[in-house]
């Protein structure tokens, strides 16, 4: 068993709940967030309120589960990945889990 995370831009919310549904991974925990890029120093000045930073609307995804099931995810988000016109890519990362209880 391993830990899937996975993370995404607001848009892309009933995308990746249907690559979930596809890869089988049917037991996952969802949160909003914000997902913040560090801007340029002229970006920040040409904001009405420079000082503020706002982070884009976004969703953590997070599952235990097995190989099978994140390798499939993993080449469904890679196909996905490649036909996007904007730069913000769903990203996942798997982390092993030592022992659980």
């Amino acid at each position: 068993m391993k830990l899937l995370i996975v993370t995404v831009v607001e848009d892309y919310h009933e995308k990746v709940m249907k690559l979930f549904k596809q890869a089988k991974i049917e037991n996952y925990s969802e949160s909003d967030i914000d997902g913040y890029k560090n801007a340029p120093s002229t970006m920040m000045s040409s904001s009405w309120f420079p000082s503020e930073k706002s982070g884009a609307e976004s969703n953590l995804f997070f599952s235990f589960t097995d190989d099978i099931k994140i390798n499939h995810l993993f080449e469904l988000i890679a196909e996905f990945n490649q036909n996007i016109e904007t730069n913000n890519p769903i990203k996942a990362v798997v982390v092993p889990i030592e022992r659980s209880i």
